[in-house]
């Protein structure tokens, strides 16, 4: 961008600004969940922006045309307000557009990390952002950029890795969402290259995978420098490629909310980094501003706005927002240069994007949602995502790959025919759900298609007596792992860490009559005894793969190899978390960075 170009956006801004009344700018200010939108509402408040949750669908197992005339339906409202200020659309885009059926599922961001691949995050992000413009998406609320110290917290699957330089090298999904700011843009100013991309939001700031044991929404007790040399660097990386949003955290630093932390949000986020985009509040997080939540909400409003939140996500109670945040500024709690600020970074970003220009849904895209190179790029993220730990008893006697010409072979376990489970939180619903939620490939559909006709393939969940007696099955293939339905925040956290539904029961079931290759299928560590190592012949997590299954059959049966390693360390015992590498009594069962490969270095 020349400095005229800006120059010009910000004469708009200026311009725009200053015909709006107060209650035009509070409205600009709001975000609502699109199941309480109506024309009404958008048009007579001026509504700045709306989001469907997850879950929250046109229809049931919506087209991108479903999708498209819903958001398109907003728009025109938006449009015929006294201005014609256009709203922004958002939704949880997390690992491909996941709220839309149909659409390409890929790995979430811990098995992004393992791959280490920055130019694989970014051509994720150029996929995911057009299979959400394909819907009349704007806006996603995504990457998380969490640093994750501790795998008892419940959306560790969400950070691409313990160590800071991953998760500082995976932002570049960044500019492939938005596109890539070319040489000397401004430093800190929103980039969104064009209609092709959508606006991105760096979350959740900041400090939320450094939180006392992993507690979600918790504590994070640490000093400045550690806040910023640990949790900061990366949202250093996503403002210096234009990343046009930050959506701040429920977490707290050192006992204050950061909802209401003046001096990070201000201080440091804008003045310091110089951040110009705008800051967004997460779904109701303003009001743990006060206690019982929400109780006060006047005084939770006043706090949060004046510590530096620009746009809140009320999403339901909007009327009252905007009635008490007019209330605020006439009555002088709330400076009107304040809201200014605010606007004036809201305005920025929807002139960036190009929503004035272009404010409606190019439908010419939606033959792209879910299409074959979009799903051979999640295919690809997965097998280079995949870490195998064990290749056989005997390290003379590598077990994998696989023989495709076995003569009988079994299948077993909770995930090995579930694409519920594959897929995760954030796939469909906020929790993610078991079963056939969307199109894709399972585990057990991607080994039928590497076995020809001459395999018998014999598939249990839960293999029967008879079944393990049998003396003529080559091997089994066990794929287990994390219930789906508890991955996601509070419901997430956890200090066991055993692997659910019976997983290991199941392994060792399996394993001590047939040699067994285990698929884990997780969004972080869990417990591996030592006497269920030993029974087990390969050992490989697969992270929350996604859609596509066959990238794991790719590398299980030797068309391709693993590359995957740890982003995260694997603890021995629980009773040593949190543990990260660098600790001076640093005995993790796999270091960070491990990962076996079958070729005859490796291996």
């Amino acid at each position: 961008m020349a400095k005229v170009e800006e120059e010009v956006i910000e004469a708009h801004v200026k311009q725009l600004l200053s015909r709006m009344t107060l209650k035009e700018k509070v409205g600009q200010m709001t975000q609502i969940e699109s199941q309480v939108a109506t024309p009404a509402a958008i048009k007579d408040l001026s509504i700045g922006s709306i989001f469907s949750a997850p879950g929250s669908l046109p229809v049931e197992n919506a087209s991108p045309s479903d999708w498209s005339d819903m958001v398109d339906g907003f728009q025109r409202s938006a449009l015929e307000s006294r201005l014609g200020i256009p709203l922004i659309y958002g939704t949880d885009a997390v690992h491909g557009n996941g709220n839309v059926f149909g659409a390409a599922i890929f790995p979430h961001n811990v098995g992004l990390g393992a791959t280490g691949d920055a130019d694989l995050a970014r051509r994720i992000g150029v996929a995911t952002a057009l299979e959400a413009r394909a819907c009349g998406i704007h806006y996603t609320f995504a990457p998380c950029v969490a640093v994750c110290k501790d795998p008892r917290w419940g959306r560790c699957y969400e950070s691409y890795s313990e160590d800071t330089e991953i998760v500082s090298k995976m932002t570049s999904i960044v500019s492939g969402l938005q596109g890539q700011p070319p040489q000397g843009y401004p430093k800190g100013y929103p980039f969104v290259a064009g209609r092709n991309n959508i606006i991105a939001s760096a979350k959740h700031f900041v400090g939320e995978g450094g939180t006392k044991k992993g507690v979600n929404e918790g504590n994070n007790i640490s000093s400045y420098d550690d806040l910023e040399r640990i949790h900061m660097r990366p949202y250093l990386d996503c403002i210096s490629q234009g990343v046009s949003t930050i959506m701040v955290s429920y977490n707290s630093w050192n006992g204050q909310r950061l909802h209401g932390h003046s001096f990070l949000l201000t201080e440091i986020l804008k003045d310091k980094l110089g951040f110009r985009g705008f800051v967004i509040s997460d779904w109701d997080g303003i009001d743990q501003l006060c206690e019982p939540e929400g109780s006060n909400y006047r005084l939770c409003i006043s706090l949060a706005i004046n510590a530096g939140i620009d746009m809140v996500m009320v999403p339901f109670r909007y009327e009252q927002f905007i009635e008490e945040l007019i209330y605020l500024v006439e009555s002088g709690e709330i400076p009107m240069s304040r809201i200014d600020d605010a606007v004036e970074r809201i305005l920025r970003v929807k002139f960036v994007a190009g929503l004035f220009e272009h404010p409606f849904t190019d439908t010419s895209l939606q033959d792209i949602v879910g299409c074959k190179m979009h799903r051979d790029l999640a295919r690809e993220a997965v097998r280079r995502s995949l870490v195998l730990f064990k290749n056989g008893k005997d390290p003379m006697e590598p077990f994998l790959p696989l023989e495709k010409n076995a003569k009988r072979i079994l299948v077993a376990g909770t995930h090995a025919d579930d694409l519920g489970n594959q897929c995760g939180g954030w796939t469909a619903t906020k929790y993610g759900s078991s079963g056939r939620i969307t199109i894709g490939t399972t585990i057990l559909e991607a080994i039928k298609k590497a076995f020809g006709d001459d395999t018998e393939i014999i598939y249990e969940k839960y293999p029967s007596t008879e079944t393990l007696a049998r003396q003529d099955i080559t091997f089994a293939i066990v794929a287990v792992g994390e219930a789906v339905n508890v991955q996601n925040e509070g419901k997430g956290d956890n200090s066991k860490l055993v692997i659910p539904l019976n997983g290991a029961d199941i392994i060792s079931s399996v394993a001590d009559k047939i040699p067994s290759l285990v698929i884990l299928i997780s969004g972080r560590p869990l417990v591996l005894e030592p006497w269920l190592l030993e029974k087990i012949d390969a050992l490989v997590a697969a992270w929350l793969p996604g859609t596509e299954g066959d990238g794991i059959a790719d590398v299980i049966f030797g068309d391709h190899d693993f590359e995957g390693q740890l982003p995260v360390t694997w603890f021995k015992r629980v009773e040593q978390l949190p543990v990260n590498a660098g600790d001076n009594s640093y005995d993790p069962l796999y270091p960070l960075g491990f990962g076996l490969a079958c070729n005859k270095e490796r291996c």
